[in-house]
């Protein structure tokens, strides 16, 4: 069954100090149209730029996930990203005032309960996983991580840590299900060490750091005259050490919930790749930079996928045969292209062709040397999107494509071949036009693609 794309139903303000810079910040996040996805804008800066949640727009991971496009920066997201996975939702314009996200209490929880409380709101347009189809690892030399991603039919994580301290060596979390995110993971916060404290602070960061927003952990000897003059630059009462080597200013939530706070924080880095996952995330030493690293990974897949053969099993009954099509196209012989529909979603539609010698066109195309001409391939590709525009409307429509870009052919089509042509939405419909782009297939080998822009016209009584 599938599955549709969610928005909130209702906007909501999370307000609070960016860990780093110490700003105060405002960050609105409000409902968003189909296929829009998780976008920052910044209100505070001149044209109000809108930084999209892109691992391509990374610049740096040394203390969060900082993302930069024309200048304009959003920092510390991958909370609120992992908020918006854990929930389900698909489609968010999230307006902040300032360059860093608020760190709240170092976890999710705080987003997770504002968007309960706003609502959750599906909307018409299917939702496209990516589902993981094979092995994908990444190996980081830098920091020893490695992380994995293997086939599954939900998205579930297993991460594990290791620190060379005695208070916090090795530690493992697990999530069997994306749906587990709010009960099992969004309460657990970030943590830190209390040595790297002052050097932090000394470094211009931690400016809105506060011993009540993360775990601090203490594993080695000081003593309380130096704990009380830390406790004193981060303006908070005095503390002491807990025998296990934590703070007494907090309770954990779970005994391991250092380990599960670094799956919150891959869950929020990945959701750069640009969607919902299917699929088991296995991470060792996991941290921003390889996160990010392994999204870009994901990313790529992603990109391959899409432009992948589609399964075509000739056994299987067509989706739409070659009369239900005619019942969508004016088109006729001997300009009438495609044989076949075998499978369609909002988004995406696979059509086929079987090309034989008795085309009319073999016969001037060429004597001796029967090749099928690319516009046809061009037009076949375009009918078959026609069909997935078409059948989405209700009434008597026309699709006119108008215009026609960046298309290439790659390999001769000639009698015999079956072509496969995978026609996807590059956006939704809007003002009646239609943006796809489509690839044709012979085997597994592409031998045509193009990008096509369509306009959906109402037909006149008189048609």
């Amino acid at each position: 069954m599938a599955v549709k794309q969610k928005t909130l139903a209702n906007s909501f303000t999370i307000e609070g100090k960016g860990l780093h810079t110490g700003v105060d910040v405002t960050m609105n996040f409000l409902p968003a149209p189909e296929n829009h996805g998780f976008k920052f804008k910044r209100v505070d800066l001149e044209n109000q730029p809108i930084i999209d949640a892109d691992v391509n727009l990374v610049i740096d991971t040394s203390r969060g996930t900082l993302l930069e496009k024309d200048g304009a920066r959003i920092g510390t997201i991958e909370h609120t990203l992992a908020a918006l996975i854990g929930m389900d939702l698909d489609n968010v314009l999230i307006e902040v005032n300032n360059e860093e996200a608020p760190i709240i209490d170092g976890s999710s929880i705080h987003f997770v309960n504002a968007i309960e409380k706003a609502g959750v709101l599906e909307q018409e347009a299917e939702r496209d996983y990516f589902v993981v189809k094979e092995k994908i690892e990444i190996k980081d030399e830098k920091s020893g991580s490695v992380i994995t991603a293997l086939p599954d039919n939900d998205y579930r994580l297993n991460i594990t840590i290791s620190f060379k301290s005695k208070v916090l060596n090795n530690q493992y979390a697990t999530l069997d299900s994306i749906k587990d995110f709010k009960t099992e993971i969004a309460n657990c916060r970030t943590f830190v060490f209390l040595h790297e404290l002052e050097f932090l602070l000394n470094h211009n960061l931690v400016k809105g750091g506060d011993l009540d927003n993360a775990i601090v952990i203490i594993d080695k000897d000081i003593s309380q005259e130096e704990l009380n003059r830390l406790a004193d630059l981060f303006h908070h009462e005095h503390v002491e050490v807990k025998p296990q080597g934590i703070l007494n200013n907090l309770e954990l939530h779970h005994d391991n919930e250092c380990a599960r706070h670094k799956l919150l924080d891959v869950i929020g880095d990945l959701a750069l790749c640009g969607k919902h996952i299917k699929g088991r995330i296995i991470a060792s030493k996991p941290g921003h930079g390889p996160n990010t690293l392994f999204a870009r990974e994901l990313k790529k897949a992603i990109t391959k996928a899409e432009v992948s053969v589609p399964d075509y099993n000739p056994n299987k009954e067509p989706l739409l045969d070659i009369n239900k099509i005619k019942k969508l196209l004016p088109h006729r012989y001997p300009f009438l292209l495609v044989d076949k529909i075998i499978s369609k979603t909002d988004m995406q539609i696979v059509g086929v062709k079987n090309v034989t010698l008795n085309e009319p066109f073999f016969k001037g195309h060429f004597p001796g040397e029967p090749v099928m001409p690319g516009v046809l391939l061009v037009e076949a590709m375009a009918q078959t999107g026609g069909i997935l525009v078409l059948s989405q409307l209700t009434g008597k429509f026309s699709t006119y494509f108008i215009r026609i870009d960046n298309v290439r052919f790659r390999k001769k089509v000639v009698p015999g071949d079956t072509l496969i042509f995978k026609l996807i939405l590059v956006s939704p419909i809007r003002r009646g036009i239609a943006l796809m782009k489509g690839v044709t297939f012979v085997g597994d080998k592409v031998v045509a693609e193009g990008e096509f822009m369509a306009q959906v016209v109402k037909k006149s009584e008189t048609n």
